[in-house]
């Protein structure tokens, strides 16, 4: 049976908001931007309410002072529009246009729809054909067989529709989400019914696909109860005695489990670890806690981090967040950054860091400012000011050096001779032939200016593949001439990914975790590189930043 949630997802939420934080805030926005791309609303205006849910997420300071201390326009990309949605929400607890959006398109439908693979416009249009409004109607009609009656709906999209009705296994999302919003999506569900996050976003996949949630509950109804009362859920798909399946309203799939609390950590476990994990585990003993059925089983606990294959002996003392003593590549104002050279630094030193490098781009970039020898010899002399003002905190001068076509490196050798620190970057020219990328890359490896390689694949997570590179032999050249690899915390690029930061410690070369931050708040994405190295089994002596600052 199909069990919908009651319609809760556009009512008056200002109960929720007597804490408003700015994951609730950015929540809202993110739900409206969504309903609007529903509505074929201007493609600028979505885009805009998504960056600014995104910017909220990752803001430091609490934005709903600022909106009320009029303020908020000081967070670039705040305007007008968002500033008059965001008092409405604070004010009301609601924004009315998305309370009537909520009303109008049913997000029950269209969450559904999307978990059966169907566009939103698409589950709309047969919602209105089918004259449904709730999943159980939909359900009911497509089970009567009254797809067939809709306008371009033939035996194949029926039987598409039918067959993911019924479907069994591990659900997945229309796409795989980012991993700071499938965190983000799971932990707020988790705070809210006591319990803890699992699947995917708790190993720190780079791509998540299985999001889960795991309760210890002697009764597990009033769990299951509040779970499909949740704003994050607007429909639940299956629902069994101890489990249920929610669907937000993009159609992402969220598993609950409402253990036994005598099973709850062999429960956690299980919806933690990837399948070849746990199947190598298996028997698996009941225990209240992880820590536990690792006890039973004989064997050291792992963290989550390395459950994504067969895993069964002493895992290393992997790096930490705290042993991170520096960010190594930033941005600025001088190219694409949203900050100056002090505002970056002051952000850095404030999250105990002894050094972070400003690191802008060249002007082969191309789609962003980028800069001259004399743009960089200028810029030195702000840095030189931010030293003075800052000391003993130390801010470096350093580029992300384009690498052109050639293998040549987009600034004279004096210049880049200057820096401290000089990350070499490929951007254009990414669908290249893997011999041509190859010598492309290891050309700029051997110039004596380079300190690291950004990127190294440059694949954009669900928009771009891997660049046709042999890493092993990018990882040879690399270490014969002491370049360290990146792993770029950027969310869509998480670059190295995790097994490549395995292959690359395997063959002798250093990690560098950095951020590639664009502005101050952005230096947070710290985490998921130090997480990603850590997937690859990085421990502190691998990472270059975990020590003190050494000569160029």
């Amino acid at each position: 049976m199909l069990f919908m949630a009651e319609d809760h997802f556009g009512e008056d939420v200002a109960a929720q908001y007597d804490r408003v934080d700015n994951a609730a805030i950015a929540d809202r926005l993110e739900a409206f931007a969504s309903l609007l791309e529903l509505a074929e609303a201007s493609p600028y205006t979505i885009r805009a309410y998504r960056r600014a849910a995104e910017l909220i997420r990752g803001t430091a300071a609490p934005v709903d002072k600022l909106v009320r201390g009029g303020r908020v326009r000081e967070l670039r990309g705040i305007g007008r529009g968002i500033e008059a949605r965001l008092r409405e929400l604070l004010e009301t607890g609601q924004i009315a246009e998305l309370a009537e959006l909520e009303r109008e398109l049913a997000p029950g439908l269209i969450g559904l729809g999307r978990y059966l693979g169907l566009t939103a416009k698409r589950s709309v249009e047969l919602a209105r054909a089918l004259e449904v409004r709730t999943p159980d109607e939909f359900r009911a009609a497509a089970a009567a067989g009254r797809l067939r009656a809709v306008p371009g709906v033939g035996p194949k999209l029926e039987r598409q529709i039918l067959d993911a009705l019924a479907r069994e296994g591990a659900p997945q999302p229309p796409r795989a989400l980012h991993l700071p919003r499938a965190r983000e999506l799971v932990a707020r569900i988790a705070a809210a019914l006591g319990g803890e996050p699992a699947g995917d976003p708790r190993r720190w996949r780079d791509a998540c696909e299985r999001l889960a949630v795991v309760c210890a509950a002697r009764d597990p109804e009033p769990v299951l109860a509040r779970f499909a009362e949740l704003a994050q859920i607007v429909a639940v798909v299956e629902r069994g005695e101890r489990r249920a399946l929610g669907v937000t309203v993009e159609g992402v799939p969220v598993e609950l489990v409402a253990a036994e609390p005598g099973a709850a950590g062999t429960a956690l476990l299980r919806a933690t670890g990837a399948d070849a994990y746990v199947a190598a585990l298996e028997p698996l003993p009941d225990a209240p806690t992880e820590a536990a059925v690792y006890a039973a089983l004989g064997i050291p606990w792992c963290p989550p981090e390395l459950r994504g294959g067969p895993f069964r002996g002493e895992p290393p003392p992997l790096v930490e967040l705290g042993d991170i003593r520096g960010d190594l590549h930033c941005h600025t104002t001088w190219s694409d950054g949203r900050a100056g050279v002090l505002e970056m630094a002051r952000a850095a030193r404030e999250r105990g860091y002894a050094y972070l490098a400003i690191c802008d781009h060249t002007p082969a970039v191309g789609a962003v400012p980028g800069l001259t020898a004399d743009d960089v010899r200028r810029q030195g002399e702000e840095i030189a000011a931010a030293n003075a003002a800052l000391a003993p905190f130390r801010v470096l001068r350093g580029i992300e050096c384009d690498i052109l076509p050639d293998g040549r490196l987009d600034l004279p050798d004096d210049v880049l001779a200057e820096l401290d620190w000089v990350q070499a970057s490929v951007h254009g020219g990414q669908r290249m032939p893997g011999p041509e990328m190859t010598r492309r890359v290891e050309e700029a490896l051997r110039d004596p200016h380079v300190s690291c390689l950004s990127h190294p694949t440059g694949r954009l997570i669900g928009r771009r593949p891997e660049n046709a590179v042999d890493l092993e032999r990018v990882y040879e050249v690399a270490r014969e001439h002491g370049v360290a690899l990146e792993v770029n915390g950027l969310p869509d690029r998480l670059d190295l990914r995790g097994e490549h930061v395995r292959d690359a410690i395997a063959a002798g070369v250093r990690i560098v975790c950095s951020t590639d931050a664009h502005g101050p708040e952005r230096l947070a994405y710290m985490e998921l590189a130090v997480h990603t190295a850590r997937r690859g089994g990085a421990t502190a002596a691998d990472i270059v930043n975990t020590g003190p600052l050494q000569p160029h």
